[in-house]
């Protein structure tokens, strides 16, 4: 529940859902999917709950790298439609409550963007190739940072490939250029960015310039929060815990407004393959403060690989033994790239503790296309594609996807997640079913404010394969228990948890029925239950 204190931090108590537009749904028959198959299903998305929508990138490009490699910043690629259709897809969105995050991909651009050949000067320049970066992006698919340009005669950086060469932050011409691009979107009506790679978008490492990168932060999230007061930036940052402290801009408060929390994922994931959460509670335990109108944002998976980088070596090696036992699952040396339902041998209880424990962590949670149905990935797609496969809406061919004898990228149609098996219809009509389960958690995470404005702690009771949270925010409190492991627990909450004036322990959300409950609780392997401490004082709450 919202209300005129808390709605212009609107993204506090948002629920993110990331779509491709290529392979959301295809109405012109193409077999790409359209702004107009999005517009058509935002009506979906307003159902299951979701209020916030991230796009991948959608503008044009030769697709080298699925669209990341961007030749034009103001325009939509013409396969997705036009900008008219574009903003058709906002309007509809805006009536439905839905607001619209779009990738903001600035570190680098696509060799064919004409900047390339008419102002080199945006560019990463040295006469040598030089020492520094000195890792690469993606090992194995990329042999170094400098690659030379004959018509220039000079080396150009890329910390991605090499037909991605980056731009300049510390030319004042280019800062100018990038607000521009913020000004553009902003004034068609989106309410903020998910900015890629944000660590390499400020950096300045390769030119002359020893200014703090996050002086080039700031700058951005003023003229952001001058044209539109209400938009964000949702930050990639795979860094420590320190590091992130600095791009929330602690110290000015004019760091960005979200920034996903890789360390989080990173422990989740270790807590789920050992049984236990206690890397996860430690993980959150060590997140750095945040202001007041910063937040994390929390996922299990997302369009990428899953990162493990942040773990030490044995601690990925544990990961992958439980999720990724086969080489074909791993990419990088340090990701997974299988969707959720099979890295969790499509077992529905623990697909449903995974995803309630992600919608149920301190901040906002991020959902990936398809995994509300339990998706799986095609491992014969190249790297991180394996997991960006067509939507699956129903039984029909290319699973309603398209009506196209050829599409974009090959939909799932064979074995336990083909889209005969997992597809939206057959789930919606089915109240027992994963989207439907999804629906419900999605509605009443949405109820709980605690998650996203609340202080928190995490409890002690007494078994470490339990999680325990507690919540407070107004008069409003929330205790949230998720069972890591397979083995049937019963745990108990704390005796310093303060139950003065509680008339009612209610559960709000869980794999069991239970009405009302005291402090010694059971837990189902895989268990989890959402319970609201109730006085006769309480008023926010409805739930």
């Amino acid at each position: 529940m919202t209300d005129k204190a808390t709605s212009d931090l609107w993204w506090k108590n948002a629920v993110v859902y990331c779509v491709d537009v290529a392979t959301w749904l295809d109405t012109d028959d193409d077999g790409v999917g359209d702004l107009s198959g999005l517009t058509r299903r935002l009506d979906y998305l307003s159902g299951l709950g979701v209020n916030c929508l991230w796009l991948m990138p959608f503008y044009p490009s030769p697709l080298r790298d699925d669209g990341y490699d961007i030749t034009d910043y103001y325009a939509v690629d013409q396969r997705f439609g036009s900008l008219g259709d574009f903003v058709e897809m906002l309007r509809t969105a805006d009536d439905l409550g839905i607001r619209v995050l779009v990738d903001l991909v600035l570190n680098h651009t696509s060799n064919e963007h004409r900047w390339f050949r008419d102002r080199p000067d945006y560019y990463v320049w040295s006469d040598h190739p030089r020492k520094e970066p000195s890792e690469v992006a993606f090992p194995g698919e990329q042999d170094g940072t400098w690659s030379y340009d004959e018509a220039r005669g000079q080396w150009y950086m890329h910390r991605y490939y090499d037909f991605m060469p980056d731009l300049d932050i510390t030319k004042p011409e280019v800062r100018d250029e990038m607000n521009k691009i913020l000004g553009f979107w902003l004034e068609l009506g989106i309410s903020g960015f998910r900015v890629d790679s944000l660590p390499f978008m400020i950096e300045t490492v390769g030119t002359d310039c020893r200014d703090n990168p996050v002086t080039f932060l700031r700058s951005m999230v003023e003229f952001l929060e001058r044209r539109r007061g209400d938009a964000i930036f949702l930050g990639e940052a795979n860094v420590s815990p320190e590091e992130q402290q600095r791009y929330f801009g602690l110290d000015g408060g004019e760091g960005v407004q979200m920034l996903f929390d890789f360390r989080g994922c990173a422990a989740q994931w270790l807590s789920h393959a050992r049984g236990d959460a206690t890397p996860l509670a430690e993980a959150l335990r060590n997140r750095p403060p945040h202001p007041v109108g910063g937040q994390f944002a929390n996922f299990c998976r997302h369009h990428d690989e899953l990162n493990l980088g942040l773990l030490s070596e044995s601690e990925r090696d544990e990961v992958f033994a439980a999720f990724a036992p086969e080489e074909t699952h791993r990419v990088y040396g340090r990701g997974i790239r299988r969707r959720l339902a099979p890295m969790l041998g499509n077992d529905p209880r623990r697909i449903r503790l995974v995803l309630a424990l992600t919608l149920a962590l301190p901040g906002t949670p991020v959902i990936l296309y398809g995994d509300e149905i339990g998706m799986g990935e095609d491992l014969s797609l190249r790297g991180r594609l394996a997991v960006r496969t067509p939507m699956q809406w129903s039984a029909r061919p290319n699973g309603g996807f398209s009506r196209a004898k050829e599409v974009y990228r090959p939909v799932l149609a064979d074995g336990e997640y083909g889209f005969r098996e997992v597809n939206v219809i057959g789930q919606r009509q089915d109240p027992d079913s994963l989207c439907s389960w999804t629906s419900r958690a999605i509605r009443v995470r949405r109820e709980c404010p605690e998650f996203g404005w609340g202080e928190w702690e995490i409890l002690d009771v007494g078994d470490t394969r339990v999680l325990g949270l507690a919540y407070r925010w107004r008069d409003g409190r929330v205790v949230t228990l998720h069972n890591v492991s397979a083995d049937p627990v019963r745990v108990k909450l704390p005796d310093d948890l303060d139950l003065t004036g509680v008339e009612q322990v209610r559960q709000i959300f869980g794999d069991a029925p239970a009405n009302e409950l005291g402090r010694e609780i059971e837990l189902a392997g895989y268990g989890y239950r959402w319970l609201r401490l109730i006085d006769d004082e309480a008023t926010t709450a409805i739930i």
